[in-house]
């Protein structure tokens, strides 16, 4: 059986406007990237990070980026409320995947 599966991962980002550009980054990963309007930066960011996450997988490399970044598997915590004031920013990166389970027992070695 082959399935569409897709995870999501958010990112906290930043935005500056430099010029008559506006730098996006995600400080947590160390990309960055730039475009003309604030979107565009933005919609750079979202496809930089998403490419960059994907070749990782690909690679077999993604544990160990994440380690060297210096995530790690936090606690269960509570839901944050959304406040207004807020000056937080996050993109939601969606990384598509393919599973193929025919024939195959379990997933885990």
């Amino acid at each position: 059986m082959r399935a569409r599966v897709e995870m999501r991962i958010k990112l906290p980002i930043k935005l500056v406007k430099k010029a008559k550009w506006y730098v996006a980054s995600c400080p947590a990963l160390d990309v960055v990237t730039q475009g003309e309007t604030n979107k565009k930066a933005r919609d750079n960011l979202s496809e930089a990070l998403s490419l960059f996450l994907i070749t990782c997988l690909e690679k077999g490399t993604l544990d160990a980026v994440l380690k060297s970044c210096g995530f790690r598997v936090a606690p269960k915590m509570p839901p944050k409320k959304k406040t207004i004031t807020s000056k937080e920013d996050y993109l939601n990166i969606p990384i598509p995947l393919l599973v193929d389970s025919a024939g195959q027992k379990q997933c885990h070695v």
